[in-house]
């Protein structure tokens, strides 16, 4: 393997985009762009580069020159800098030291269910909650939860007989299980207390 290859993992996510700085560049010229009415034509001509130049660097089609850019910068009245405003080097990441998680109240507190959410802050279209879940000696059978999205659930100490839609799933730890969580769900039967596992649930947001 030679340096900067990159490992595909067995997910089926689409892959990162591959041009980030230059399709964030392109967006930022278009924007300046057309706040000052221009054509491309129009930036073209004032920065000396063809029509067809700018409409695949507003594309992120391709990574202009130095001289291109502080052309456009130019062109645009703008500083070099501001062409990049819309460019974000960093990339969202939750860390959580453990025992560190922020408790959250939800339906199932009342009956004795703890949630420790492990991460949030992530942004995007998709919102994703992982709670550590424990049940203790006192947790009582709770199988009324009920909402959008997807949930994953992956056991990690105690057994519990976890209801979803009607049927019954014995859960051992090491076990998984992903479901609809717009059917009924919940553990139906605490077999061994203290039992804690994983909770990740996922869905649009907004």
């Amino acid at each position: 393997m030679t340096a900067g290859t990159l490992l595909n993992t067995a997910s089926n996510a689409p892959v990162a985009e591959e041009r980030p700085l230059e399709k964030a560049l392109g967006h930022q010229v278009r924007v300046l762009r057309r706040e000052r009415d221009l054509s491309v034509a129009d930036l073209g001509a004032a920065a000396g580069i063809s029509p067809g130049m700018i409409s695949k660097i507003e594309n992120g089609a391709i990574s202009p020159s130095l001289a291109s850019i502080n052309a456009i910068a130019s062109a645009l009245n703008v500083p070099i800098t501001a062409l990049f405003a819309a460019f974000e080097e960093t990339r969202d990441c939750s860390h959580v030291k453990r025992g560190q998680g922020v408790l959250i109240e939800r339906r199932g507190t009342k009956v004795g269910h703890i949630y420790e959410l492990l991460g949030a802050g992530i942004r995007g279209d998709v919102v994703v909650e992982p709670y550590l879940i424990t049940l203790q000696k006192e947790a009582e059978a709770y199988t009324s939860f009920r909402h959008v999205g997807t949930e994953f659930i992956y056991m990690l100490t105690g057994e519990v007989i976890y209801h979803h839609s009607g049927l019954d799933y014995h859960l051992h730890p090491g076990d998984a299980l992903m479901f609809d969580p717009s059917g009924l769900h919940g553990p139906a039967k605490l077999l061994k207390t203290p039992s804690t596992y994983l909770s990740i649930i996922v869905y649009p947001r907004g």
